[in-house]
C-alpha cells in the first residue's frame, strides 16, 4: 500500500548577529579586529584545539607528476604481476572477453580491460589473452615501402620482411598496452603468423571443405588493381563523391522484338541488337529484375565478367563470362589493340568513349557523381573482375548463423538488426587473395590442365608440416614434401611432380574469423564477450560467426558489445593528412612541447573511454582532454577530505554499529548500499558512462554538497574518539572504500594510488585483490531516507532564504503539525531546542528549535518561509 500525507513545514529564522558555535564564533567575529602577527597567533590557538585533516595524498598531479605517479604505482601494486595471479587462485567461474586480432588501437582495449578487472573483482578467473592480426596487405605493404627494389623480391623475402614488421609492431603496441595499465596474459599472447595459430586455422579450413562450406568457381569479384587481389566487402570502403564517366550509346537493332509497337520492356526480350564497336557481334536483348526506369533509360549494358547483377543475368542465360582486364587493371590483348595495356579507370575510359564516336554510337557522354568503392588500404578505387578465386558458400549457412545470433546478447540492441541484415546479404565470401603474406590455401594444381587437386587427405598432411614449421614451408618445400604419392594414386594421378602448389592465400578475416579455435579453451570453445567497434558486425563479429556455425553450429560468442568510432572534438573524422589524428602515447606521456600536448596519464585516458556513451561516436581532443582532466581532480578532493578526516581511525578496532550511529550517518550508508547495487548493474551492463555518471552524481551530491558540510563540526571539534566522531568516521571509511572500487576498474592507478594512502591498511593486497563491492543489505532503511530528506528539503528552504550568508549566525525554529513529519523530526532531536542535535547538524544552524504550532510571539525581523513535503511510505520503516 502506498499512502502519503503532506504537511506544511514552517522555518521562522531571527538574525542573530555575532552567535555561533564553539572555536567557530571567536575566529568569525574577531577576524577582522585583529593585526596580522596576532591573527597569526590566534588561527595557531584555534588550529590545536580542532582535528583538522591530514593526508599526503595529493589533490592534484600536475605535469610529469601524473604519469611518474602511475608508473610507480605499476611497481608498487604489482600490475604485471596481477594476471597470473588472478588465474591460480581458486574460483567458482570463469570469465572469458576474447580479444580480437583486427584492432591495434587503443579504445577498445581499455573497455576490454574495464570489464576484466570488474569480472576479476567479482571473483571470476578472467581469460583474456591479447591477440594481433599479422597477415594481409596492410603489414605487407608497410614492410615492403621500407625497402629498396621491392618488386624484385621473392615471395619468401617478402614474407621475412613483413614477419619482422609485424613483430616490431607488435612489441612496441605491447609496450604501450601495459603502459595504459592493461591487466592481461602478456606472456602468452597469440599472433596469427604462429604455426601452431596457422594449424588451427587449416583445420577450420578442412571441416568447412569437408562439409561443402567451401568451393572455387570463376566470377566477378571485388578487385584491387592497386593492390592486384580480390577483396571481401568488409574491405571495401564508399567514396561517396567519385566521378565516373556515363555515357548512353546506340545498339542497332538486328532482330526486332514482335512486339516493339505500345512496348514495355519485358516485350523487348528475344531480340538482338549489333555491337557497337566490334564488327559482327551480337549483343541479345535480356530481361534482368535488376534494371528499373528509376535510372537512365531502362535499357543497360551487360558486362558478365564485370557485374555481379550481370553474371546472375549471364549464367540463367548460358552466356560466356569472358574477362578482358588483367590484375593490375587494365585491359588485355584480347580487348583489342586500341585497348591493350591502358588503364580501365583512366586512359581506358577514354579509349572506348573515343571508338564509340567513330562508330557513331555515342549519344551523350557525361560524367557522374556518386558513391563508389574504394579499396580501404591503398585508398585507390576498386573493379569488379571475373577470376577463379575460392569461396564460402554463406548463403547454405547464413540462415543458421542468424538463428545462432538471436541467441546472442548484443549491445546495444541497436546493432542486433544491423548485423542480421548483413547477414542476409551476403550470399558468398571470398576467401582467396593473390597475396604471399598470408596463410597459403592448401590446393595443388595439374600442371597442364589446371585441374585442382584438394582432399582430405592433402589438407591434413600439409596441417602436419605447417604445425611444425610453419607456412614458410609452402614456399620453401618442394611439392613432392608437401604432396604425397598416396594422395596423388587416389586422385587420379601419376606423378607427384605433375602438380604445382597454388599461390592463393586465405583472406585476412578468415585468418582472424578462426581465432576462437586456436584462443578459446574448454570443450564449448565459447567466450563470454567480444568486444570490437561497429565495423566489425560485417568484419570480425561475421566472419568468426560463420567459420563456427558452419563447423560446430553455434556461434562462439555469448555476448557481443559494439562501440563506436573516435571523432575528433569538433566531430570531424581523424585523419593524419588533416593532422588531428590523437597519438594515445602523446596524451599519456605529452608531446615534445607541453605547453601544447601536457601529459595527461593513463587515468585520463582511460577516464575519456569510460565517460563517453561508447556506443555511438566519441569525440577526443584537448578540450575533451581537459574536462576528463578536471573531473579526476574532484575526484581526487573527495577522495583526499575522506583520507584525511580519518587519520588514528582503525575501522577494525574503532568502527560503530549502524544502529548505533547517528541517523544521518545511517542515511548515507543506505544512499551507499543503492549506490554500489546501480553501479554494479551498470558495469554488468559495460554502460561505463553510465558508472561515471552515477559516481559524479553520488561524489558531488550525496558526499561534497551533503555529508561532507554537515560532519565537519563532529569531525573537527569533537573528541577524536568520540561515539559520534567515530560514526560518521565509520561511515567515511565505508564510502571510501565503496566509492574507490566502483571505479578501480576505469581508473586502476588512481585507486591503487588511494590504498596505498589508507591510515589503516599498510602492507595492504590493494583494491584489486581483496575483491569487489561490500555494501550490506542491512545499510537499506527507506524510513530513514524520509527522515532525513524531510529535513533537508527544510533545510534547503532556510538556506535559500538567507542565500550568500553565514547559517551559523541564525536560529532557527521549525512548526510542524502534528503528525508523521513531526515523528520523523523528533527522531532527529527530541528536546524542544539544540545546538547539538542531529537535526540541528543537518539545518547547519546556530540553534535549532521543533515545534508543534506557531508560537504567540514572532520576532518582526523573522524570515518566515513556508514548505510542502510529500513522504513515501513503501517499504517504510524506521527504528
Amino acid at each position: 500500500m502506498l499512502g502519503a500525507w503532506r504537511a506544511a513545514p514552517r522555518l521562522r529564522l531571527r538574525a542573530r548577529f555575532g552567535v555561533a558555535s564553539g572555536w567557530a564564533r571567536s575566529a568569525a567575529s574577531e577576524a577582522n579586529s585583529r593585526r596580522p602577527a596576532e591573527e597569526s597567533r590566534q588561527d595557531s590557538q584555534y588550529r590545536d584545539t580542532v582535528l583538522l585533516p591530514h593526508s599526503r595524498f595529493a589533490a592534484q598531479l600536475p605535469g610529469r607528476l601524473q604519469p611518474d605517479t602511475e608508473l610507480e604505482t605499476q611497481q608498487k601494486s604489482g600490475f604485471l604481476e596481477l594476471y597470473s595471479w588472478q588465474r591460480q587462485r581458486k574460483a567458482k567461474q570463469e570469465f572469458c572477453l576474447h580479444d580480437g586480432p583486427p584492432y591495434a588501437n587503443g579504445d577498445p582495449h581499455i573497455l576490454k580491460d574495464i570489464a576484466n578487472r570488474f569480472h576479476m573483482m567479482r571473483g571470476y578467473k578472467v581469460h583474456y589473452v591479447p591477440g594481433w592480426d599479422c597477415h594481409g596487405l596492410p603489414i605487407e605493404l608497410k614492410a615492403l615501402s621500407e625497402v629498396k627494389g621491392a618488386e624484385n623480391l621473392s615471395p619468401v623475402e617478402i614474407r621475412q620482411k613483413a614477419k619482422e614488421f609485424a613483430e616490431r609492431a607488435i612489441e612496441k603496441q605491447k609496450a604501450a598496452f601495459i603502459r595504459w595499465g592493461i591487466m592481461a596474459d602478456w606472456a602468452n599472447c597469440y599472433r596469427t603468423f604462429d604455426p601452431k595459430y596457422e594449424a588451427n586455422q587449416l583445420r577450420v579450413f578442412h571441416k568447412m571443405y569437408d562439409k561443402g562450406f567451401i568451393y572455387q568457381d570463376y566470377k566477378p569479384v571485388f578487385w584491387s588493381p592497386s593492390a592486384k587481389t580480390a577483396l571481401a566487402e568488409a574491405e571495401l570502403e564508399y567514396n561517396e563523391q567519385h566521378v565516373s564517366r556515363s555515357v548512353y550509346m546506340k545498339f542497332p537493332l538486328l532482330k526486332p522484338p514482335p512486339k516493339l509497337a505500345s512496348v514495355i520492356g519485358v516485350d523487348l526480350a528475344d531480340g538482338s541488337c549489333a555491337h557497337p564497336t566490334i564488327p559482327g557481334r551480337v549483343s541479345p536483348l535480356l530481361p534482368a529484375n535488376h534494371v528499373t526506369m528509376t535510372k537512365g533509360t531502362g535499357l543497360v549494358h551487360t558486362a558478365p565478367a564485370h557485374g555481379m547483377e550481370d553474371y546472375n543475368v549471364a549464367s540463367h542465360h548460358q552466356l560466356p563470362t569472358e574477362c578482358l582486364v588483367d590484375e593490375s587493371g587494365h585491359f588485355t590483348e584480347a580487348a583489342g589493340p586500341e585497348l591493350k595495356n591502358k588503364s580501365v579507370l583512366e586512359e581506358g575510359n577514354e579509349a572506348v568513349i573515343k571508338m564509340l564516336q567513330a562508330a557513331g554510337s555515342l549519344l551523350k557522354e557525361e560524367k557522374y557523381v556518386h558513391s563508389y568503392p574504394y579499396d580501404w588500404r591503398t585508398k585507390k578505387p576498386m573493379i569488379i573482375r571475373a577470376s577463379k578465386q575460392w569461396f564460402v558458400n554463406t548463403a547454405n549457412v547464413k540462415a543458421t548463423a542468424q538463428e545462432a545470433l538471436k541467441k546472442v546478447k548484443i549491445i546495444p540492441t541497436s546493432a542486433v538488426n544491423r548485423m542480421l541484415e548483413m547477414l542476409d546479404r551476403r550470399t558468398f565470401w571470398c576467401i582467396s587473395r593473390q597475396r604471399c603474406w598470408g596463410v597459403p590455401i592448401p590446393v595443388f594444381y595439374q600442371k597442364d590442365t589446371g585441374e585442382s587437386l584438394i582432399n582430405s587427405e592433402t589438407i591434413a598432411d600439409v596441417i602436419k608440416i605447417v604445425e611444425q614449421q610453419g607456412t614458410d614451408a609452402w614456399w620453401t618445400l618442394p611439392v613432392e614434401q608437401l604432396l604425397s604419392k598416396e594422395a596423388v594414386a587416389k586422385a587420379g594421378g601419376h606423378d607427384v611432380l605433375d602438380y604445382v602448389k597454388g599461390q592463393d592465400v586465405l583472406d585476412i578475416w578468415f585468418d582472424s574469423g578462426t581465432s576462437w579455435a586456436h584462443v578459446l579453451e574448454g570443450a564449448e570453445q565459447r567466450a563470454d564477450v567480444y568486444l570490437e567497434g561497429k565495423d566489425q558486425l560485417g568484419g570480425w563479429f561475421q566472419s568468426s560467426l560463420l567459420t563456427s556455425v558452419a563447423t560446430r553450429k553455434k556461434a562462439p560468442y555469448k555476448t557481443l558489445v559494439v562501440h563506436g568510432f573516435t571523432l575528433g572534438e569538433k566531430g570531424e573524422k581523424m585523419s593524419k593528412s588533416i593532422g588531428n589524428v590523437v597519438d594515445p602515447d602523446v596524451v599519456i606521456n605529452g608531446g615534445d612541447d607541453h605547453t601544447k600536448d601536457p601529459p595527461y596519464g593513463a587515468d585520463v585516458l582511460r577516464w575519456w573511454v569510460a565517460e563517453s556513451n561508447v556506443f555511438t561516436e566519441v569525440l577526443i581532443g584537448p578540450v575533451v582532454l581537459n574536462a576528463a582532466r578536471d573531473d579526476i581532480n574532484k575526484l581526487r578532493n573527495t577522495l583526499r577530505f575522506m583520507l584525511g578526516n580519518m587519520a588514528g581511525f582503525n575501522p577494525e578496532t574503532d568502527s560503530i554499529p549502524p544502529s548505533e550511529m547517528y541517523i544521518v550517518d545511517q542515511y548515507m550508508l543506505h544512499l551507499l548500499q543503492d549506490y554500489g547495487s546501480k553501479v554494479t548493474e551498470a558495469h554488468k551492463e559495460y554502460d561505463y558512462s553510465k558508472v561515471v555518471r552515477l559516481l559524479q552524481a553520488f561524489c558531488s551530491r550525496n558526499l561534497s554538497n551533503f555529508y561532507f558540510s554537515i560532519i565537519k563540526d563532529r569531525l573537527y571539534c569533537e573528541e577524536e574518539k568520540d561515539p559520534k566522531r567515530r560514526s560518521c568516521q565509520t561511515v567515511l571509511a565505508e564510502a571510501l572504500d565503496v566509492v574507490v572500487r566502483s571505479f578501480a576498474p576505469i581508473l586502476p592507478h588512481l585507486a591503487e594510488e588511494v590504498f596505498q594512502h589508507l591510515p589503516y591498511r599498510k602492507d595492504s593486497e590493494g583494491v584489486f585483490r581483496t575483491g569487489w563491492i561490500n555494501a550490506s543489505s542491512g545499510w537499506k532503511k527507506p524510513g530513514i531516507e524520509e527522515a532525513i530528506e524531510g529535513a533537508c528539503a527544510m533545510r534547503d528552504s532556510f538556506l535559500g532564504s538567507i542565500s550568500g550568508k553565514n547559517a551559523l549566525e541564525y536560529e532557527v525554529i521549525i512548526v510542524i503539525e502534528p503528525g508523521l513529519l513531526f515523528e520523523l523530526m523528533e527522531a532527529l532531536q527530541a528536546e524542544e531546542s539544540s545546538r547539538v542535535s542531529q537535526l540541528n547538524e543537518i539545518m547547519m544552524a546556530s540553534q535549532t528549535t521543533l515545534l508543534s504550532e506557531i508560537p504567540k510571539e514572532t520576532p518582526a525581523d523573522a524570515n518566515i518561509v513556508k514548505g510542502n513535503f510529500l513522504i513515501n511510505l513503501e517499504g517504510y520503516k524506521m527504528e
